[in-house]
């Protein structure tokens, strides 16, 4: 298996995985599991051009920089990447504000045409 199909692969799982929390009621965990969905098809699409990067922000600007800016995809695509990390950061850190199931749903959607 190649390094960009596993990143594939491990997307379609996380969002399949955030689809099941979501219905379960663990949103905050979803919320962190769409955003790993998304996440891991910009790190497949930055392997396409031969690059790796060890953090989530250096992932994401890059991301930018080769895809949205370019114009290669639409930049709306690193938008939603963007908003995704912030969720997941109240989800996994958040002591005083938790994600909403509208906005898990939202962020699953924006996973499924990634």
């Amino acid at each position: 298996m190649s390094q960009q199909d596993f990143y594939l692969r491990k997307a379609a799982q996380n969002l399949a995985a955030a689809e099941l929390l979501l219905q379960s009621g663990f949103d905050d965990i979803a919320a962190s599991r769409a955003y790993y969905a998304m996440f891991y098809v910009a790190e497949a699409l930055l392997f396409t051009k031969g690059m790796a990067f060890s953090s989530h922000s250096a992932v994401i600007a890059a991301y930018g920089k080769e895809f949205a800016r370019t114009g290669l995809l639409k930049p709306e695509h690193h938008k939603h990447l963007r908003d995704a990390f912030q969720a997941r950061q109240v989800g996994d850190y958040g002591v005083e504000k938790e994600v909403s199931s509208s906005k898990v749903a939202e962020l699953i959607g924006w996973g499924k045409i990634s």
